[in-house]
């Protein structure tokens, strides 16, 4: 990672590790087919307990990974990935297209790209499948292959130009799945017409344009609008860490972090509102810059200035020796953030996987002993070797109006770069070296005929000036196919023990050559694994739900690797170690099961049908994906050789393939895929290509506490064995409902109920408030619940809901501590409602396209929804809220695995060192209090069924209530389902009820616990430390019961250096009216988190070479009166100590070293830019529109939302210093505390967990730490 920081990422999350958090796929089929939705309803919540208490963004980032990723905190971070892992309560939903309303993955094969970037964590619940995360899609025109019934089979193709219309029907007929049988769809097709139209060539992107300059350099534009007036820029380079030679280790991370880092054309482009980024993995480092078209001010075009700094960065770094030290601490730091036992157990992994070629040697991070030597020469001359333009391509995709004037811009910046006094042959096919099967599609002279717009700078005489062509320096890298035949010998299960580790997992991996999608046949085929994998996820996933499961997740992951040139299968089987042979055993006889048996046809219909839908719907939300999203599925595609199509071609053409899949050929490829286990130690079967186990060194067993855990690599193969040996039974065809509420059983409702719209308050005496700017609606329904709603085209026939209840973990008393979130979790777990079994509801979720998500927070409680409007998907949506609100179901099992899933968590924590120190900060700052954390075992064990459900359900009363939907729907679609479906839902059970909290307050200070330290016993050695004080919360509110917004009115305004006395009027009337706006605090306490933010990077990590990853972190509360700041530091044992003085200096020193206005505009400029870049989506706007009518948040209104943009801009120093004065960090109010990792680490002065929970006062006080996730992060 180059963290203005740099970093490399080879994010190889395929795999769990003890502690991961997040979801993944479990069912991940890397294909350029659209990803079914096929959503899960066991209303997901986070996979593992994070305690809601302490979601610090530095904490929850993931960190995925055997790579780095980084942000330019001074450039403000151009690529801040958003984390798998969510909200500490939120389970991520497993639907494609409405999961993806802020991140769409365009076409084909996103899925290889997610493991090395966006790392997709594992769940820790059974509950957790998604289905299909790979959102990508393939669409088309279409033309039509007769058959000879006469019956026509859809083939789209491409399009004459850019210009051209889609006016082509892309949706199945009415009704048309459920009346179809696959098998005899089309029983007359002539099987030579079949294979003709299956050889045929899928079409290409047609607004894509290629070419080539008279250097090699290669380009691609693609023009987008998604956000206005923004592009993307990114330069691959095709050299990575697989290109190092073994005194070379990390080098090319280092040259990402020195060449982005030491450039003076990237720095002139700090304040433009540009954001720049840097990567490493195994065979790329990319340079990429996001930013505006145009400056603000003078209309100045900007690609030209952010071309030229790429250029720098790329092709002419100057390698500066105090850069190159600089940098060198900054990778050394950077090693030890990353070394957590996620990142260990990824490299064990990847060891055991490629053993016989580079990749299990060429981790991109690199070796300590080998970057502590490299001097500028070194580097210098491996930058020679690898960097020049023909071995990179260039990548601009954003809002480009004339693509000859970009190829011109182009031209103009790299032509001349490479070409001085050399010359070579022109690059053919064979440029691309021997590896260009991995990096690129094969393509003649640089690119594939069939691709569209292909263009190219190169002239007749090309030849004769061409520097070098891509390096072939290398072989393609080696594999030992699990092919039947191609590897006889069988390695026994590897097994990696270490203390760190919690739980027990498994991974059986099958390696194959990718397979390139180019038509529609490779097309078909990749629909038919994903519809048979799909259906052994729901399965396993379903079936078991004891009270004491014999897994925690089982996870099938078939995806191709650009990365690393193949495509894995990967069974991963986690569980509590004492369960190990039994969930083995499950998850072996599962897959015997469907291969033997195969999927039924009422499963092949629903999952084609989901993935059709959910394909119409990425189609429909073509001129929604982002330019991020567009150039991140290209360059993956193009790593891995596939056809790149838009979103309309990827669905035309899923469409034509799929009335020719039969219920055989669906069941005969998947079989083949699973034979790797199935057939496992059979003599024709392909063998795995390699089985590892993780396991912890010690268990936790009730009654006599920690003991040796002991495994053997013949006690594993005795597990997999007696899952094969197991009877198995055929699948029995389940009934789905078509809907959960019946029209008659409406009616009674609306009977009953008598559901209307009331006036919003007495002294609004009217039913319905419309704001014309915001497009927002307001209502009120006669049972107390408020309604927020927008109209928006944004995502074409999309929407989503939130229900946020009042209370939350703040409502917990003393004698029900952990009530409120195992509350939540055993809901989530039981997934029935009324007379609907979980695996019914899950599969009526699965046919209408809907997510539904649950979380707690300290304040409240949350369901969210994301569904599509076609075939009703919104009626099914609300039908499923007003279960859950009416007719929740409560089972015991339910709630003891809820229990046991926090009873494990706590014992984990320990094994973390970020959760160990971030445990001890908050049970000093919060005074103990358990709401903040997570229960104790003590508090667990006085829970029962009825207290968790009354703990929540209680909660859920009218006007505690209140539901906001954003969505491509009508007023009268939406008002029609509010009455339906809301309106009678049952008036508050108990109105009475006082939906108070017992007070919460910070430990009186000072106090003796203001400065602790954590000791970790681990084999490396790591430090982090956390430093915390008291804010107020975003309304201005204090926990002592002041209200800062009546006197920062009083305050008064000085006179800004404006020349003429009117312009000096207005702006004091602006700054007026922020003064004494509600939101004041809030936009004045996010502004100065960006300038410390800046501050703390360039100070701490650039000038003093402390860490890697520094991160201030504010945490203001709505409804509760406080707040908290945090700051987040990662670095050595020898340095911590120092980084933790260097923060709190930079923390108390902005009165001493004023802001200066360039570092608030710059502030303003990326917030501002956040929010213009976010505002088309419909999750943000649900954002906005929490609390517009919650009674326990009284400030906030429509001028909320209306005047943001104008209240940031009128926001000047004098406003922050008026918000950073109500930050506590003067020492006695300040809490820090410092976390060390290693072998002797505080011998002997570390009190255990179980000593501490002794302790009645501070009983499990458990935060959330970083190491909860293993991708290294872009360091904002």
């Amino acid at each position: 990672m180059a963290s203005s920081s740099s970093s490399s990422v080879v994010s190889i999350k395929r795999w769990d590790s003890s502690s991961s958090r997040g979801r993944r796929s479990i069912v991940r089929v890397n294909i350029p087919v659209p990803a079914a939705s096929l959503p899960f309803t066991r209303f997901h919540l986070p996979p593992s307990p994070t305690p809601a208490a302490v979601r610090w963004k530095g904490e929850v980032r993931n960190r995925n990974t055997i790579g780095l990723a980084f942000q330019n905190k001074n450039n403000n971070s151009i690529r801040k990935k958003k984390s798998d892992a969510p909200k500490a309560w939120k389970w991520n939903p497993p639907v494609s297209h409405s999961q993806q309303f802020k991140k769409w993955i365009p076409y084909c094969s996103h899925l290889s790209r997610n493991c090395y970037q966006k790392t997709t964590s594992f769940p820790l619940t059974r509950s957790a499948p998604t289905f299909f995360l790979d959102k990508s899609c393939f669409p088309l025109s279409i033309h039509t292959l007769n058959t000879a019934s006469g019956n026509r089979i859809c083939a789209p193709c491409a399009t004459v130009g850019p210009d051209e219309p889609h006016a082509a029907s892309t949706t199945w007929p009415d009704a048309l799945l459920e009346k179809q049988d696959f098998d005899s769809f089309y029983p007359q097709l002539q099987t030579t017409e079949l294979e003709g139209f299956l050889s045929t060539k899928l079409p290409s992107h047609p607004m894509l344009h290629r070419g080539q300059l008279k250097n090699g350099l290669r380009y691609l534009i693609l023009p987008n609008k998604v956000p206005p007036n923004r592009f993307e820029a990114h330069m691959e380079v095709h050299v990575g860490s697989i290109d190092e030679e073994d005194d070379e280790q990390g080098i090319a991370h280092m040259i990402e972090h020195v060449a982005f880092l030491g450039s003076k054309k990237r720095e002139k482009l700090l304040g433009t509102g540009a954001r720049s980024n840097a990567y490493t993995d195994f065979q790329h480092t990319v340079f990429h810059i996001h930013s505006p078209t145009c400056t603000k001010d003078s209309d100045e075009d900007l690609l030209p200035l952010v071309l030229d700094a790429l250029n720098e960065i790329a092709f002419h770094p100057k390698f500066l020796s105090s850069r190159v030290e600089k940098e060198r601490r900054a990778i050394l730091s950077e090693l030890q953030m990353m070394n957590t036992i996620e990142y260990r157990v990824d490299c064990q992994l990847l060891q055991h996987l490629h053993s016989e070629n580079k990749l299990s040697k060429r981790f991109p991070i690199g070796l300590e002993e080998q970057i502590k030597k490299w001097d500028a020469d070194k580097i210098r001359k491996f930058h020679e070797r690898w960097y020049f333009p023909a071995n990179a391509t260039l990548y601009v995709v954003g809002d480009i109006d004339n693509i000859s004037k970009t190829i011109y811009q182009i031209e103009a910046v790299f032509e001349q770069t490479g070409l001085k006094n050399q010359t070579a042959s022109p690059p053919t096919s064979s440029a691309f070296g021997a590896m260009a099967k991995f990096l690129v599609p094969k393509l003649s002279a640089g690119f594939a005929g069939s691709l569209s717009y292909e263009s190219s700078s190169n002239s007749a005489d090309q030849s004769k000036i061409v520097k070098k062509e891509r390096h072939a320096v290398h072989p393609p890298i080696k594999h030992n196919w699990s092919l039947p035949g191609h590897n006889t010998d069988m390695k026994p299960p590897q097994i990696f023990q270490h203390e760190l580790l919690q739980n027990f997992s498994i991974n059986m991996f099958c390696k194959i050559p990718v397979n390139k999608v180019h038509t529609f046949g490779d097309l078909r085929n990749v629909l038919m694994k994903r519809i048979f994998l799909s259906s052994l996820h729901f399965r396993i996933n379903t079936r078991y739900k004891s009270s004491n499961p014999p897994f925690t997740s089982v996870e099938l992951d078939h995806s191709d690797s650009g990365r690393e040139g193949c495509t894995v299968t990967t069974l991963t089987v986690t569980a509590e170690p004492k369960n190990w042979q039994s969930a083995i055993k499950v998850a072996v006889h599962e897959v015997r099961r469907l291969k033997e048996f195969g999927v039924t046809k009422g499963e092949l219909t629903r999952y084609m049908n989901a993935l059709l839908k959910d394909s119409e719907q990425l189609a429909a939300m073509i001129d929604n994906v982002s330019s991020v999203d567009n150039l991140d599925f290209i360059m993956e595609s193009d790593a891995l050789g596939h056809t790149v199509m838009d979103q309309r071609q990827g669905h035309e053409s899923l469409v034509a393939v799929a009335g020719t899949v039969t219920l055989d050929e669906v069941n005969s490829i998947g079989a083949q895929v699973l034979e790797f286990i199935s057939d496992f130690g059979k003599p024709t079967a392909s063998l795995p290509a390699a089985v590892v186990a993780c396991v912890p060194k010690k268990v936790h067993v009730d009654g006599i506490g920690e003991t040796e855990f002991k495994i053997t690599s013949s006690e594993i193969m005795a597990a997999i064995k007696s899952g094969l040996e197991e009877t198995i039974e055929a699948e029995p065809e389940l009934e789905v409902p078509k809907e959960l509420i019946s029209p008659v059983q409406l009616q009674e409702l609306r009977m009953q109920q008598r559901p209307s719209f009331i006036p919003l308050s007495p002294e609004i005496n009217v039913t319905k408030v419309q704001d014309k700017e915001t497009g927002i609606t307001q209502r009120r329904l006669s049972n107390g619940i408020p309604v927020n709603y927008r109209i928006s085209k944004n995502e074409a026939r999309g929407g989503v809901m939130r229900l946020i209840v009042g209370g939350g973990r703040a409502a917990e008393t003393s004698d029900a501590k952990g009530a409120v979130i195992v509350g939540v979790r055993t809901l989530s777990e039981s997934g029935c409602v009324g007379n609907f079994s979980r695996e019914q509801v899950e599969l009526f979720c699965v046919n209408h396209l809907i997510n539904c998500s649950l979380e707690s927070t300290e304040e409240f409680i949350s369901m969210e929804f994301r569904f599509t409007l076609r075939d009703n998907g919104m009626h099914a949506a609300f039908q499923l809220l007003h279960m859950v609100l009416e007719h929740s179901v409560w089972l015991e099992d339910a709630f003891d695995r809820a229990r046991q899933l926090y009873l494990s968590y706590y014992r984990s924590i320990p094994k973390s060192l970020e959760r160990s120190t971030a445990h001890k900060l908050m049970l000093a700052m919060m005074n103990g209090d358990e709401r903040f954390v997570e229960p104790t075992p003590k508090s667990l064990q006085t829970l029962t069924l009825k207290s968790v459900k009354d703990a929540v359900m209680n909660q859920f009363i009218g006007d505690n209530m209140e539901v906001s939907i954003v969505g491509d729907f009508s007023e009268e679609e939406i008002e029609s389902c509010i009455l339906d479906y809301l309106g009678t839902v049952r008036a508050s059970r108990d109105a009475e009820r006082e939906h108070g909290f017992s007070p919460i307050l910070f430990r009186p200070s000072p106090s003796d616990l203001q400065f602790q330290q954590v000791f970790l016993k681990d084999t490396d050695e790591r430090a982090c430390a956390y430093i915390a004080g008291p804010a107020p919360n975003r309304w201005g509110f204090t926990v002592d019961g002041k209200d800062l917004l009546e006197s920062a009115g009083d305050v008064p305004i000085a006179d800004d250096a404006q020349p003429d006395s009117e312009g000096k009027d207005v702006q004091k009337d602006l700054r007026r009216k922020l003064r004494g706006h509600p939101l004041f605090f809030g936009i004045t306490m996010g502004l100065l988190a960006e300038v410390i933010n800046s501050r703390l990077f360039t100070t701490v990590r650039d000038s003093l070479g402390l860490t890697y990853d520094v991160s201030f972190e504010l945490k203001l509360f709505d409804r509760l009166k406080l707040g908290w700041y945090v700051i987040s530091v990662t670095s050595t044992p020898s340095k911590v100590f120092k980084a933790v003085d260097a923060c709190k200096n930079v923390l108390r020193g902005l009165h001493t070293n004023k802001i200066a206005p360039r570092e608030l505009d710059r502030a303003k400029r990326t917030l501002l830019m956040r929010h213009e870049a976010e505002i088309k989506s419909n999750a943000y706007w649900l954002g906005l529109l929490a609390h517009l009518q919650a009674s326990s948040v009284p400030r906030k209104g429509i001028s909320c939302i209306k005047e943001l943009t104008s209240l940031y801009e009128a926001a000047s120093i004098e406003d922050i210093y008026l918000a950073y004065d109500q930050l506590k960090v003067d020492e006695v109010s300040l809490y820090s505390c410092i976390g060390i990792a290693g072998a002797h680490a505080g011998e002997g002065t570390m009190a255990s967990l179980e000593e501490e929970e002794s302790n009645e006062r501070f009983q499990g006080v458990i935060p959330v730490g970083r190491g909860l996730s293993t991708m290294t992060r872009p360091t904002t």
